[in-house]
């Protein structure tokens, strides 16, 4: 029997889940697909037989392994507690249930053929690779679906079965945030959710929005715990931001830790924090070039009037001097000599760094 496709104005649905007392819960999301950094964080994470693990949405997409890292989730499953709530990212069950339409149809092709926007394949994509399974515009896409179907039986399961909200007695998990009254979707991709959710009856733990776009000045990837809302935010960028990580946030005890793969490195000199800094991020991020000097442009924020040199593989798209770049702030960060940074890139301006999730420039030398 054919499951029921996930009708995104349906109502959200519901898993109960009792953890009991003396238990660590271990938060985790936005993963993106990006396997290397879940088992990093993991391993950091120490984890023992008592822990129970929540994935607060967006296994997949965007990342480099979507396919690997579903399997990775499915089989920690079977060996330890581990609940999944869907994500915006997650629900490609609906790629074999829904039925044909060719709108529908139009979207799946020219997701697979674009490779997700530019972002790489994802979980579909991957599923059709490992088959031999070609992906072009012609590609007979009902026989790719039947192929999806036919062969990833367990992995469609597992997607059908997420609930969009995951209840226990002291915490409520959602992926973008409670708006059960406007749909499952709704819960799943609730973009900038602390700015608009009202006071949660208990804990409210949420990815989706990356954490780095609350900022209004300074990158900040650290979680965030509002105490006012009860709302707990950890999305920490993980793929979507070229200094992101993977954050995981522990209950009850309101502490965190979280994992990247960049080198780390130690300051020889201090330095004081800048007096004046900005971030330009996603969303916001038209500028005017004013000058061009080698490997950086000169640029006025069309929105403020801020003007910042930004590394010149930042422009995203450029038509005469009116360009929009990628996520970049000229924060310095406040740094003692012998202080670790993580370090994102070397440029011919100084270090873009990370210090303790909040990211910037270091201008000084590092000890060799």
């Amino acid at each position: 029997m054919r499951a029921a496709p996930l009708y995104l104005d349906a109502p959200p649905t519901v898993k109960r889940v009792h953890v009991g007392p003396g238990r660590r819960i271990v938060a985790i999301s936005d993963i993106h697909g990006n396997l290397a950094y879940l088992r990093g964080l993991l391993e950091r994470c120490a984890l023992t037989e008592r822990d129970v693990i929540f994935f607060v949405g967006d296994l997949l997409e965007k990342g480099p392994d979507s396919l690997g890292t579903l399997r990775y989730v499915m089989e920690l499953a079977r060996r330890r507690e581990v609940h999944t709530v869907c994500g915006n990212c997650d629900f490609w069950q609906n790629f074999c249930d829904l039925p044909e339409d060719p709108a529908q149809n139009a979207f799946y092709l020219q997701y697979l053929v674009g490779r997700n926007r530019g972002w790489g394949d994802g979980l579909i994509a991957q599923m059709l690779h490992e088959q031999g399974i070609g992906i072009c515009w012609d590609m007979d896409l009902t026989a790719a679906k039947a192929a999806v179907r036919d062969n990833y039986g367990p992995e469609l399961d597992f997607l059908r079965a997420l609930p969009h909200i995951i209840e226990t007695e002291d915490y409520t998990f959602v992926h973008g945030g409670l708006a059960a009254d406007r749909g499952a979707f709704a819960c799943m991709k609730m973009d900038h959710y602390r700015t608009v959710a009202r006071p949660h009856r208990k804990w409210t733990v949420v990815g989706h929005w990356p954490l780095v776009l609350y900022g209004d000045d300074t990158v900040d990837a650290r979680p965030i715990v509002d105490r006012d809302l009860k709302l707990i935010s950890i999305d920490g960028g993980c793929v979507l931001k070229d200094d992101g990580q993977l954050n995981a946030f522990f209950l009850p005890d309101m502490t965190w830790t979280s994992y990247d793969r960049f080198p780390t490195a130690r300051v020889k000199t201090a330095q004081a924090a800048s007096a004046r800094h900005y971030y330009i991020r996603y969303g916001d991020n038209a500028v005017e070039i004013l000058s061009e000097d080698g490997d950086f442009v000169r640029c006025r924020h069309i929105r403020t009037g801020y003007v910042m040199d930004v590394p010149a593989d930042h422009i995203l798209t450029r038509e005469g001097n009116r360009a929009t770049v990628n996520d970049i702030t000229d924060y310095r960060l406040p740094l003692n000599a012998g202080d670790e940074i993580s370090v994102v890139r070397r440029t011919s301006r100084g270090i873009m760094c990370k210090k303790d999730g909040i990211s910037g420039w270091y201008d000084g030398q590092l000890i060799q």
